[in-house]
């Protein structure tokens, strides 16, 4: 082992008997018993030593992926952003509604405010949902985290359904509301952060942004059937019980279908298994040892006599978080609201666009953005896969352009009177859509390490989200307000994409690569063995990002029962060492 980059700031005697840490130093050039020099030394005597260079990787380090525990690990968390964003459409589709039904006797202009502050105000409690479920669902458990948070999301949405109106209870009827939005946002705040977390952590690492995409499509067709059901709602209410009937109590319909679908989405996350790489991982710095067994699952420290850096493999605090990733999580907050300001005017506020700028019906504002909301579905799993391809930075920069190129044309077509070109203009806003959506949730949980992801994820998307996503509504109706210029959600947009577009160039390239702070994940036996052929020469392999000598440690390393991992490798479903 050689070292460099040692000095002292003392002069340095002329032999080692003078100095004994000189000794010390030799040995540890030498690689003798003294190649991990204590903290008081390195401290005392200022001396800096390299971290010793890890082996190179063995078969029995990668985890092969099985198909079957991918799919299984995607459909259970897409269940839970198709609730969340069932909600979302909900919402967003009732809003000139709930205007009359919560704000009765104000002015229309300031009731769909109102409206609008309780979609914002949702998402001012989801940075405290992060930054509580974050971290915890770094120390006890991804699964454990996204099973609380549906089944919370799935009771608050329901009670939305039971609300007294303004007609009961006068203009106190929003704070009710309000209340709800928020325990909802709180627990948003760790539900799509961790199921990217958990996604990502399931994925090959080939075939992570394909995999990761698919949790969009559950939002987004959660939006379409949160649109789906207002219009059916409205449509069958209005024939049998009059033009007033979505105003008179209809509108608590859709709500109350949160209840079955809450039911199944709570059994999907019941069944879903702890991620591999989490279950290698033991966010408990003080345990130096390999820990027996957990329900069928093995994990075991990366802390400790192995330790290299402290920043990817250390188990780290809220404020550590903050003070070892903050370029990581300024970074990502651009991503965030370069996608969510262009996602949420194309979901959220489209309906009230629609229905208050250019007179739709509410019907036809909820039944002309279904059809493009199945195209973005359609679209998000293609980028998904475009961006293991040709790597995640080129798909967004793509999708950054397209969006500022189109975003005037685009509300020209709206506001030019024609239901063709209306159509064709939210078309032309679904592009770039699909494009930010699939990149963000595969490179963001990749910007940071496994021991530190789900609470790194949960700040930078949540703050990202809160600040420029969910107030996005709110913000270009008040500018249209104040300016009377219906194009300022264009130019909103515009502002964010740039910045995105600036900030995702200074990110590093993830595509097929481990996940810092894991070791590699393949889905084929073939894909171990190019791995293990080309590490010497292949750039994504970095073993100083991954933790292959504790690995080592802990496959031999009995349980409680006196059996290695080896020796009880499928014993439980799920990855598994490849062979």
């Amino acid at each position: 082992m050689h070292t460099k980059n040692t000095t002292c700031s003392h002069a340095r005697p002329t032999d080692s008997q003078e100095n004994p840490a000189k000794e010390r130093i030799s040995r540890h050039e030498a690689g003798g018993p003294a190649s991990q020099p204590s903290a008081r030394l390195r401290k005392r005597h200022h001396i800096r030593f390299p971290s010793p260079r890890p082996r190179n990787l063995q078969r029995e380090d990668i985890v092969m992926v099985e198909e079957a525990s991918v799919r299984q690990a995607v459909l259970g968390t897409s269940v839970g952003n198709f609730m969340e964003w069932f909600d979302f459409g909900i919402y967003g589709y009732l809003t000139v509604v709930m205007t009359t039904v919560f704000t009765k006797g104000l002015p229309n202009s300031l009731g769909v405010l109102i409206m609008l502050l309780g979609f914002a105000v949702s998402f001012l409690a989801r940075p405290l949902g992060g930054f509580v479920l974050g971290p915890l669902g770094d120390r006890i458990g991804r699964q454990k985290v996204l099973f609380i948070t549906m089944s919370v999301m799935a009771v608050s949405t329901s009670l939305i359904g039971a609300l007294p109106t303004a007609a009961q209870i006068g203009l106190w009827a929003p704070l009710p509301l309000y209340v709800l939005k928020m325990i909802q946002g709180f627990s948003t705040g760790g539900e799509y952060a961790g199921a990217a977390t958990y996604v990502s952590e399931f994925s090959p690492d080939k075939r992570r942004g394909f995999f990761s995409s698919w949790l969009d499509v559950g939002s987004y067709l959660g939006f379409a059937a949160g649109a789906g059901a207002v219009a059916l709602t409205t449509m069958v209410s209005e024939r049998y019980w009059g033009a007033d009937a979505m105003v008179n109590g209809a509108w608590r319909i859709p709500y109350f279908l949160a209840i079955p679908l809450g039911i199944i989405a709570v059994y999907f996350r019941s069944r879903i298994p702890e991620t591999p790489h989490f279950e290698m991982e033991d966010s408990s710095a003080e345990d130096e040892r390999p820990r027996t067994r957990r329900r069928g699952h093995w994990r075991f420290s990366i802390v400790g006599p192995k330790l290299r850096d402290e920043r990817i493999f250390g188990a780290h605090s809220l404020p550590g978080v903050f003070r070892h990733f903050h370029k990581e999580i300024l970074l990502g907050i651009l991503l965030v609201a370069a996608g969510n300001t262009l996602g949420y005017v194309l979901t959220s506020y489209m309906p009230t666009y629609l229905s208050n700028e250019l007179g739709e019906s509410t019907t036809d504002s909820a039944v002309a953005t279904i059809p493009v909301l199945i195209l973005v579905t359609i679209l998000m799993p293609f980028a998904g896969r475009l961006s293991d391809r040709f790597g995640r930075k080129p798909v967004f920069v793509a999708s950054a352009v397209i969006s500022v190129l189109a975003m005037i044309p685009a509300f020209m077509l709206i506001n030019s009177g024609s239901s063709l070109a209306m159509h064709l203009s939210l078309i032309l806003l679904a592009l770039p859509v699909a494009g930010y959506v699939s990149v963000i949730a595969a490179a963001l949980p990749a910007l940071f390490p496994t021991a530190s992801r789900f609470g790194g994820m949960a700040i930078t998307y949540n703050v990202g989200v809160s600040l420029f996503g969910g107030t996005t509504p709110f913000i270009v109706q008040s500018l249209i307000e104040l300016t009377g210029n219906a194009y300022m959600p264009a130019l909103y947009v515009m502002l964010f994409s740039i910045l995105g577009g600036i900030a995702v160039l200074f990110i590093p390239e993830t595509a097929g690569r481990n996940l810092m702070g894991s070791m590699p994940a393949v889905a084929s036996a073939e894909d171990a063995s190019e791995i293990l052929a080309t590490q010497q020469a292949d750039p994504n392999i970095d073993l100083d990002t991954m933790p292959v000598d504790a690995v080592a440690e802990a496959w031999n390393v009995p349980d409680n029962k006196g059996r290695t991992i080896n020796e009880t490798e499928g014993d439980h479903a799920g990855p598994r060492l490849a062979r």
